[in-house]
């Protein structure tokens, strides 16, 4: 397997798993490699830096500042603290919005639909929907948005 970073032509950047670099070459040729925040089919390798693990006798330093805050950063370096701020922000944002919303996981393309043509109640409601569900559901008018965090579902939080 190869990892390699991604770019679209409108800046969005993402991974990409492989078999070999054939077999991304394949998929690119075939237009099966797409963008998974826009969906555009223009997408190039992006500069990567190569991964070289460390010696086996090496110790690797902690700094003290990550020990509590362990799998939450994913840059090499710490983020400036105005960028924590606004991540912290927008997170405490989200909360807020889905304080009073319902979690309806798969159904939610079904949902939205119904609320938007009559159907049922207006009612806030977030869940599980595809890229291509929620372009669909834009191009008929119903009022969806991505969510910046990712939400667990009721039944799976700890």
């Amino acid at each position: 397997m190869i990892v390699y970073d991604l770019i679209c032509d409108s800046g969005h950047d993402f991974e990409g798993w492989f078999g070999s670099s054939d077999d991304f070459a394949a998929q690119q040729a075939r237009g099966m490699v797409s963008c998974p925040q826009c969906g555009s089919g223009v997408v190039l390798k992006a500069p990567m830096a190569p991964a070289v693990g460390k010696k086996g006798n090496q110790q690797v330093e902690v700094a003290a500042s990550t020990v509590g805050n362990r799998g939450r950063h994913v840059a090499n370096t710490p983020m400036p603290p105005q960028m924590v701020e606004a991540m912290k922000q927008l997170a405490q944002a989200q909360a807020l919005a889905l304080k009073d919303s319902t979690w309806v996981g798969g159904k939610f393309v079904e949902q939205s639909r119904a609320m938007h043509y009559g159907e049922r109640d207006h009612a806030p409601i977030h869940g599980e929907a595809t890229f291509a569900e929620a372009k669909a559901l834009a191009e008929e008018g119903v009022a969806v948005a991505p969510l910046p965090f990712p939400v667990a579902p009721p039944g799976e939080l700890n």
